[in-house]
């Protein structure tokens, strides 16, 4: 796979158009490398002149933050904002609505504005411009899909419309649980709260929204979070459905009807 990195781009001379913000997920976690890969992929086939920073990449800092550690954050932030700010980048695409949400709204007051976008939303554009076709594109005809709405991304962005407009183009029945849109319930990872033991209670929150999954019937609960997607897995597992059930990201989908 071709993924190059700011450096090697900077060295002749290039300022590509996006960067790509990997994330620590989309990294270092074996299930999330494989979404990375799918949007690298769609990244490619619509030659995005885009790069990565590799191993420049830091935390965005959302978990030091979220489990409130201001001074981590901060000095995380300030780190990543000299790096992007010394390799002039404009546009950042990313694989997670916590690295988004920190890049777009909480990077800028710490002197690091940028145009931050989802890569849900940067699919729509692609396809919507003609520079990704879905012709052909009937690998998931016939099946129900679910979309588990990501906190940072609905709630917290109001973006709800690009990931439901391209399960829509995948010739799927997209279904809704009771709870979605700025109804939707968490999975249960945001708040640094993937990291760390349960409070005590009756119920997993990530159980309790797989059961709001599993009662739309879907063949497939979509997701845009590497974090979510982790979560609905467990949540299957616990349910012992992963014979019936797919847990898949957005990007995933799209990769995959386009035969990518």
């Amino acid at each position: 796979m071709r993924v190059p990195t700011m450096a090697e781009k900077m060295a002749t001379g290039e300022v590509p158009e996006i960067l790509f913000w990997v994330g620590c997920a989309g990294s270092f976690d074996d299930r999330a490398k494989k979404i990375t890969k799918a949007i690298v992929k769609i990244l490619n086939k619509c030659q995005v002149d885009f790069a990565v920073l590799g191993t420049e990449e830091s935390c965005t800092g959302d978990p030091a933050k979220r489990a409130g550690n201001e001074f981590t954050f901060q000095m995380q932030a300030m780190m990543n904002i000299e790096l992007l700010n010394a390799y002039e980048v404009k546009k950042i695409v990313t694989g997670c609505p916590h690295c988004f949400n920190t890049l777009k709204n909480e990077y800028p007051e710490l002197g690091g504005t940028y145009e931050v976008i989802h890569h849900t939303q940067l699919i729509q554009d692609l396809i919507n411009t003609g520079k990704l076709s879905m012709e052909g594109g009937d690998t998931f005809k016939g099946k129900k899909i679910t979309f588990h709405d990501p906190c940072y991304l609905g709630r917290a962005n109001d973006v709800y419309e690009a990931p439901r407009s391209l399960i829509e183009k995948l010739d799927a029945e997209l279904v809704e649980m009771k709870r979605c849109k700025t109804n939707g319930l968490c999975c249960g990872a945001g708040g640094a709260q993937m990291f760390k033991e349960a409070e005590k209670g009756n119920k997993e929150i990530n159980v309790e929204r797989t059961e709001d999954a599993l009662e739309t019937k879907a063949d497939i609960i979509a997701t845009g979070c590497p974090f979510c997607n982790t979560m609905m897995t467990d949540g299957v597992k616990n349910f012992e459905k992963e014979g019936e059930v797919k847990v898949m990201d957005v990007a995933e989908l799209i990769a995959n009807a386009a035969d990518l």
